[in-house]
């Protein structure tokens, strides 16, 4: 049996990543995968950065938030979807180390990892015929999961991006998202196990407590680019 961690969605909160970390060793979980949108919204890119390349069991793939802070870094119009928040990348893009700007720049739209027998696929969000993510889903159905998927012959999908967590099973596939690590309404972060036993894929969705009063407060003394509007819709308006 192997089992492997599914990491979503941390967007620039270390406290949160250091606790799911911590939770991950105590498990003894074989291997991470980190589906995008390591770095975006919250003030922490480079603290979140340094505690997933510190991991030697990790594989990363991009989303939408690193392509939009890659843009700004490199003073290139954002990516489709992304062109509201410019100003909140571009402060993000100022602070972020350069030694993580080429490890950014290298990192998949997904991947494909076989175990057992079994195909499972990793990806920030469901991809359309151009490699693009398709927009957010807000009333996603296994029906139109399986029509996405039916050319494919996955028997998993591990996603994030929407930030809320994704559980179905069909006939045909397993699609999971844990939820977002990072960005809940409440001092937990969230993150998904995947194991493979007898051929029999199985998930679990991990909550993890974690101190996020230092974190919440950091957007204010740190002057992160529309923080009230972060704090409201990222985190619940979490009183601090």
């Amino acid at each position: 049996m192997k089992s492997y961690a599914i990491i979503t969605d941390v967007h620039g909160n270390g406290p949160a990543l250091e606790a799911v970390l911590k939770d991950i060793r105590r498990r003894k979980v074989d291997y991470i995968y980190c589906l995008g949108d390591m770095i975006g919204i919250g003030p922490d890119s480079n603290e979140v950065m340094e505690q997933l390349l510190e991991q030697s069991n990790i594989s990363c793939i991009i989303g939408n938030h690193e392509l939009a802070i890659l843009a700004a870094y490199q003073n290139k119009l954002p990516p489709l979807g992304n062109h509201n928040e410019r100003i909140h990348h571009k402060w993000l893009a100022d602070r972020i180390d350069e030694k993580y700007i080429s490890f950014l720049n290298e990192l998949p739209m997904s991947l494909v990892h076989e175990d057992s027998g079994r195909k499972l696929y990793f990806t920030h969000y469901h991809l359309d015929s151009s490699n693009y993510f398709i927009p957010i889903d807000k009333d996603p159905t296994k029906d139109k999961l399986d029509e996405l998927y039916m050319n494919t012959e996955f028997d998993i999908v591990c996603f994030g991006h929407h930030h809320i967590v994704h559980q179905f099973q069909t006939k045909n596939r397993i699609y999971f998202n844990p939820g977002s690590l990072g960005c809940y309404n409440k001092p937990i972060a969230r993150y998904g196990i995947v194991k493979i036993i007898d051929l029999e894929i199985l998930t679990e969705l991990v909550e993890v407590p974690y101190n996020n009063l230092y974190f919440l407060r950091s957007y204010e003394e740190l002057k992160v680019p529309e923080r009230e509007l972060l704090l409201k819709v990222f985190h619940g308006a979490q009183i601090f």
